[in-house]
């Protein structure tokens, strides 16, 4: 599947947190959603980036919006991840890898020549069940600003 538009209606999702608890976009339909999707917990892009989006947490919540990290991993890498760096958002796992492929972020990739499979660090925003926004080939390091920023400009 392609990535979603901007302004398109975002794919709806139901996926797991770490408890167990089912989470759906429909959930979230009245609130701006960061919907980040990642390749594997505690690794080293995926800890700067999700420790970045915890350092700002309060300033995205003081703008009304909720972020969700979604990577195939199972909910105890989950747990583990949330414990180990503090993380104060939801995580979801997408073991099926069906919601890494309703947005077009399950794609090939390439690593010291050999090719796989793997998630394609992206993120989008949503805002009323569309895509406000869409980041890809993320830079872990300032993407949390990057998307406050955006933020402050709406």
């Amino acid at each position: 599947m392609p990535v979603p538009m901007e302004g398109q209606k975002a794919p709806d999702f139901k996926l797991p947190d770490a408890s167990g608890k089912t989470v759906s976009l429909k959930d979230l339909k009245d609130k701006t959603v960061i919907l980040y999707f990642y390749p594997k917990d505690d690794t080293p892009g995926c800890t700067v980036q999700a420790c970045g989006f915890r350092d700002e947490y309060k300033q995205f919540t003081k703008k009304g919006a909720v972020i969700v990290g979604v990577s195939p991993d199972d909910a105890k890498a989950h747990t583990k991840f949330v414990e180990k760096f503090k993380l104060p958002f939801v995580l979801l796992s997408d073991t099926e890898k069906k919601t890494v492929q309703d947005y077009g972020v399950w794609v090939e990739k390439s690593m010291y020549g050999k090719k796989y499979m793997g998630v394609a660090r992206t993120t989008f925003l949503i805002k009323d069940g569309k895509i406000a926004k869409v980041y890809e080939k993320v830079k872990p390091e300032e993407h949390a600003g990057e998307i406050l920023e955006f933020l402050s400009q709406a």
